[in-house]
């Protein structure tokens, strides 16, 4: 391993690249840097922006990096351009070059293709935050409204990351597109977000814990993807980028399991066995499990569509230059070329889903949906064990990937969560028994009540295990200023 595994604070911008040497991008960043901080003020609800929260912040790239918590107000904390340290001697993992020394300069034939791959991922970070704007106003407790301003900050690093690459690497058109990140926003209709998922709304806590757990997860098996690319400083960044992305997974997978945690609690207490009993476990103040399945169908479903058609020329070409490698490339046991090898890719063919082979080449998002399918899974297993260990009978599973699709082949198929194909009539009938309804949501939002005492939890979800940065359980995390 290289050097440069400290991050330096002697400019604005904490950052392991050298900026205070490289005097263009640092000056092209430090003007980017005012309409950063406006858009984030105008998005964070002013109470917020004064209150103090028990942030980590990195100080370096290694294992032992996040060692540092503190209180800092939002606004103030120092976000970075933060890579990986680098690998000497690196080669290019997948595609035509394959074992060739990666680049550390972009190629010009590979620039528009690039650069689209960078300000995707980058529009992806702003636009998570601008969908949980509003969730701080009904958080569940100071624990969970921590967790979600540390995501919050950790995405706006994100953006910066992409938006250093822009700038560094791609002129004037990068300065152009870096822009372009703050001036679209999630939901807008004159100028949304890129990918259909990120302008979904997050309406409650229960929405936010689903989108961290699958939405995110697909964040990760992208940012793998890219950690493999033969742009080395496109690589070192996403590989930095997913130490981060491993506790918004974490804060999604214990958040669904803390509800229905709370959940099962709350029906054993009342003698209440059937999971279906929907109107006496609402009753209680928890959401009811079969809630929870629509949710997660939900969740699920728009996640899938964020790895794109099944077969792509695009991700085909990606992968054949060697920008954009597979899931886990190194761990593949084949020629990292693909120049005859199939893959099994779903099709619909006279109203039945069929897998028949199809290059491997063109079937790189396939592949990368499949290993998403498999990584999904495990939470979902945990979540069941708590179930069970609950002694309650009921288990709650993804959906088969053709239910509610709106990209690939099965988009607008009337299919239900089993794969099944119904006629439009039943499918539209059986709808509000598959994904969530606006009674669903009225009653999710009642429960949506804040609570800002430190120790204290709102009646629907289940403290934690342990306290972040091992506290005790009354904990101030967030030291609020509601004035």
């Amino acid at each position: 391993m290289a050097a440069m595994s400290n991050v330096s604070y002697d400019t604005m911008i904490p950052n392991n690249v050298g900026l205070s040497s490289d005097r263009r991008v640092l000056k092209a960043l430090e003007k980017w840097h005012p309409g950063y901080i406006n858009w984030w003020n105008d998005l964070i609800p002013q109470k917020f922006q004064d209150s103090l929260v028990y942030l980590r912040t990195a100080v370096s790239v290694d294992a032992k990096g996040w060692a540092k918590f503190d209180y800092v107000k939002m606004p103030d904390y120092r976000w970075g351009i933060l890579l990986a340290p680098q690998v000497e001697d690196r080669k290019i993992p997948c595609g035509e070059s394959t074992g060739e020394a990666v680049w550390q300069e972009v190629p010009g034939e590979f620039r528009s293709t690039l650069r689209r791959l960078i300000v995707i991922q980058g529009d992806t970070e702003p636009a998570s935050i601008e969908q949980q704007r509003f969730l701080g106003n009904s958080a569940p407790s100071l624990y969970d409204l921590r967790n979600l301003f540390q995501i919050n900050v950790e995405e706006g690093r994100h953006l910066w990351s992409m938006v250093y690459l822009l700038q560094k690497y791609f002129g004037a058109d990068g300065r152009e597109e870096a822009d372009g990140l703050l001036q679209r926003s999630s939901g807008s209709e004159e100028a949304p977000r890129m990918l259909g998922a990120f302008n979904e709304e997050t309406p409650d806590w229960l929405s936010f814990f689903m989108f961290t757990y699958f939405t995110d997860r697909d964040g990760k098996m992208q940012l793998e993807s890219l950690a493999q690319s033969g742009f080395d400083p496109l690589s070192r960044t996403c590989r930095f980028m997913l130490t981060e992305e491993a506790h918004h997974m974490f804060v999604g997978e214990t958040g669904v399991g803390r509800i229905v945690q709370r959940t099962c609690e709350a029906m054993k207490a009342a003698g209440i066995d059937d999971p279906y009993d929907t109107d006496r476990i609402r009753a209680l103040g928890v959401i009811d499990l079969p809630t929870i399945q629509k949710k997660l169908n939900l969740h699920y479903s728009l996640s899938l569509d964020l790895f794109g058609q099944e077969v792509s020329t695009n991700a085909a070409n990606a992968f054949n230059a060697g920008i954009k490698g597979r899931y886990m490339e190194h761990r593949i046991d084949d020629d990292h070329k693909l120049t005859n090898a199939t893959y099994p890719v779903a099709r619909v063919v006279d109203g039945k889903i069929v897998r028949e082979d199809a290059p491997a080449l063109t079937a790189i998002n396939m592949r990368l949906r499949d290993d998403y399918k498999r990584d999904a899974a495990g939470g979902v297993g945990r979540w069941n064990k708590a179930i069970q260990k609950a002694g309650v009978e009921f288990q709650l599973q993804l959906p088969h990937e053709a239910f509610h699709r709106h990209i690939g082949v099965f988009a607008g198929q009337p299919i239900d969560i089993n794969g099944d194909f119904l006629s439009q009539d039943e499918f539209t009938r059986k709808q509000t028994d598959w994904l969530p309804t606006k009674a669903d949501g009225d009653f999710i939002q009642s429960l949506m009540v804040p609570v800002y005492d430190a120790g204290e939890y709102a009646g629907w979800i289940a403290p934690p295990k342990v306290g972040i940065d091992n506290q005790p359980g009354d904990f101030e995390y967030v030291q609020l200023h509601m004035a």
